[in-house]
């Protein structure tokens, strides 16, 4: 277990999130969990649309809990000239914002970089949004599907890039574009805030889910869009290749790419391995031998158990594994031997299942703490830090805050 009294990583980095649904909240959340605190702003009213997304419990969503917990809640009203001069304060405390609005809202509101950078000029301003500031689509409603569909993520599920023109993008069962993009916004944040202690001072960083999620795709998914002088050889996705095994009772995949692989698959599944197929050269060169060898596999798979066949194909050193569900996974016994879950009691949700943070640091480990807040739990305690405490009902009362 981590000692709760070592400092995470961006200990002493105050976050104000002004973020809703999933992108900024998570970005912000894998700060919390290395050591930052973050005030979270929301709008009256609904607040963040975030809290209603997944399984509910008592008004807590599940989604929510897990991207906010141990953020502080203020409910303010931006549209008004005194919950803007109140944010300017909590700006001005801040070493980070993080906002998700569509381009052209804060310049609205009066809360742009600029406008907080002149109260703060030491503050790294994230922007996350659909598209960028610039641009035909800058001003387009962007969610996960939109930003899944255009980067071209949809497109390589259903293999629409590669010799299947005519089949179906297929969306990837997860908010794959937000997290893709929370993770690019958390680090780029910590290299930005890395810059500023080097004396570059804040300065503003623009995530385009777009952007983003095209970058995570390329590397591996774009082979022929990338050389673009290819000899035509090879396939177009590293991943295009592979498929689940279905076996007697249950699923799993292998991964063949070494010669040892091939041969070891074949003493397992005692399907013949063909001379042509015996080096990498050979099977590049017999791509449709490869393919039949690999379908005669599954066919064998399909009257075998998966996890003795597993431990065979372990024996022989072929990468290879079982596709666990959501329920088996906080069972499974490696994630059980590496802590990988715990279990906390959330005083309104009940309890909840976490994964520990990823990432492990020797010196200052992060770790999964606190609870996500009600709405404006924290409204008059933030008020009275900034030195409103006698104005907290007035400014309740003209509906600047809640």
């Amino acid at each position: 277990m981590t000692n709760p009294d070592v400092r995470g990583p961006l200990h002493g980095i105050r976050v104000l999130d002004l973020s809703v649904a999933l992108s900024g909240p998570m970005a912000v959340a894998m700060m919390v969990d290395q050591g930052a605190q973050a005030v979270k702003v929301e709008a009256p009213g609904l607040g963040d649309i975030g809290r209603y997304v997944g399984t509910l419990h008592n008004g807590f969503g599940s989604m929510f809990v897990l991207a906010n917990r141990a953020k502080r809640s203020i409910v303010m009203d931006l549209t008004t000239k005194r919950g803007v001069e109140l944010l300017h304060e909590l700006a001005a405390q801040s070493d980070v914002v993080v906002e998700n609005f569509r381009p052209g809202v804060t310049e609205k509101l009066g809360i742009a970089p600029d406008d907080l950078l002149a109260v703060n000029d030491q503050l790294i301003y994230v922007s996350i949004s659909g598209f960028g500031p610039d641009g035909p689509y800058a001003s387009k409603r962007a969610y996960d599907n939109v930003v899944q569909a255009y980067s071209g993520l949809a497109a390589v599920q259903g293999n629409t890039t590669t010799d299947e023109p005519d089949k179906e993008p297929q969306f990837l069962r997860q908010v794959a574009a937000d997290k893709i993009s929370a993770l690019t916004a958390a680090q780029a944040t910590s290299s930005a805030l890395f810059a500023r202690e080097r004396g570059t001072g804040g300065q503003h960083v623009v995530v385009p889910m777009f952007d983003a999620t095209v970058s995570f795709l390329w590397t591996d998914s774009a082979g022929r869009q990338t050389l673009l002088d290819n000899d035509g050889g090879g396939r177009a996705s590293v991943s295009g290749g592979l498929r689940m095994i279905r076996f007697v009772d249950g699923w799993g995949t292998l991964t063949p790419l070494g010669d040892n692989d091939f041969r070891g698959i074949s003493a397992v599944f005692d399907v013949s391995l063909p001379d042509e197929m015996q080096t990498l050269a050979g099977r590049m060169a017999n791509a449709e031998m490869q393919d039949n060898f690999l379908r005669e596999v599954n066919t064998r798979a399909a009257a075998m158990p998966v996890e003795p066949t597993l431990d065979a194909l372990d024996s022989e050193g072929v990468p290879c594994g079982r596709s666990l569900t959501l329920d088996e996974l906080p069972d499974d016994p490696h994630a059980v031997a590496v802590d990988l879950f715990e279990t906390v009691e959330h005083p309104v949700a009940g309890r909840i299942r976490q994964p520990r943070p990823p990432a492990r640091f020797s010196l200052t480990p992060q770790r999964a703490h606190g609870f996500a807040p009600a709405m404006g739990e924290h409204s008059d305690e933030i008020l009275t830090e900034l030195g409103h405490g006698e104005e907290i009902a007035a400014l309740r009362a003209d509906g600047v805050v809640g």
